[in-house]
C-alpha cells in the first residue's frame, strides 16, 4: 500500500502526462455543464421561487424529485437519446465530451435549480413586500434579490461543480471512458482500480480529493465573509 502511494505520489511530482490529461478532461466538461446548468437552472429557480401559480408546487416537487434521481438512469436516457437509433444519433454525440457535457448538464441544472430556488424563495418571502412599499418594478425588486443572495447563490454554484466532478455513472455510460478522448477522473478510478494500476488510480483520486476539498473551501470562505459582513 505504501508502494502504491509513493509512486502515485511520484506520477503527480512528474506531471505525468496521462494523468493531467484525465484531470484537464474532468476540468473541462464539469465546468461547462456548470456554465450549462447556471445558465438553464438558476432563471428556472428564481422563476419558481417568486411566482406563485396553480401546479407550482407540483413543479417544485418534481425538480427537488429530479435533484435526486440517480445518475445511472440519466446516464441511459441520455444513451438512448444519443444512440444511432435515437432520436439525436445523427448528431454523433455518444462517446464525445459534447455527450459527457449533456449527460452532466442534465444532472447540475436540476441541482443547482431546487437550491437556488430555495435560496431565493426564503429571501422573497422575507424582502418583497418591503421593496414593494417603495413603489419598484418587480424587475428591480428581482435584481435587488439577487444581490442579496449573491453568496448562497455562488455556493450553489460550487455544489453543482463538485456533483458534476464527481459523477461516475452517467459519464461512463455516455462517454464510454475512451482513453485520451472521454476518459474523466472517476471513470479512470473505477477502471485503473479493477485493473490493479493502484499508483494512477490513487495519483487521480488525490487530484480529485484535492479539488473537492478546495471547493468545500471557497464554500466555506463565502459563507464566512458573508456572515462577517451581515452579522
Amino acid at each position: 500500500m505504501w508502494e502504491a502511494f509513493v509512486q502515485a505520489a511520484t506520477l503527480l511530482k512528474q506531471f505525468d502526462s496521462e494523468v493531467w490529461q484525465i484531470v484537464a478532461v474532468s476540468i473541462q466538461t464539469s465546468l461547462t455543464a456548470v456554465i450549462f446548468g447556471t445558465i438553464i437552472g438558476l432563471p428556472i429557480g428564481g422563476f419558481l421561487a417568486t411566482n406563485k401559480f396553480i401546479g407550482s408546487h407540483v413543479l417544485v416537487t418534481l425538480l427537488n424529485s429530479l435533484m435526486n434521481v440517480p445518475t445511472v438512469i440519466v446516464g441511459v436516457c441520455i444513451y438512448l437519446l444519443l444512440s444511432r437509433s435515437g432520436p439525436l444519433g445523427a448528431f454523433g454525440l455518444l462517446f464525445t465530451m459534447k455527450g459527457m457535457i449533456v449527460a452532466q448538464s442534465l444532472i447540475t441544472i436540476p441541482l443547482i435549480a431546487a437550491i437556488s430556488r430555495q435560496i431565493i424563495a426564503d429571501a422573497w418571502s422575507q424582502h418583497s413586500q418591503t421593496l414593494q412599499s417603495f413603489h419598484l418594478t418587480r424587475l428591480l425588486i428581482i435584481k435587488w434579490i439577487l444581490w442579496e443572495c449573491r453568496f448562497s447563490l455562488v455556493i450553489a454554484l460550487l455544489a453543482g461543480f463538485g456533483r458534476a466532478i464527481s459523477e461516475v455513472g452517467a459519464v461512463m455510460i455516455v462517454g464510454g471512458n475512451i482513453a485520451h478522448a472521454t476518459r474523466t477522473m472517476t471513470t479512470a478510478i473505477s477502471l485503473e482500480t479493477s485493473k490493479g494500476d493502484l499508483p494512477l488510480a490513487l495519483a487521480l483520486g488525490i487530484v480529485l480529493m484535492g479539488l473537492v476539498l478546495f471547493i468545500n473551501g471557497i464554500a466555506n470562505f463565502i459563507k464566512s465573509a458573508a456572515e462577517r459582513k451581515y452579522g
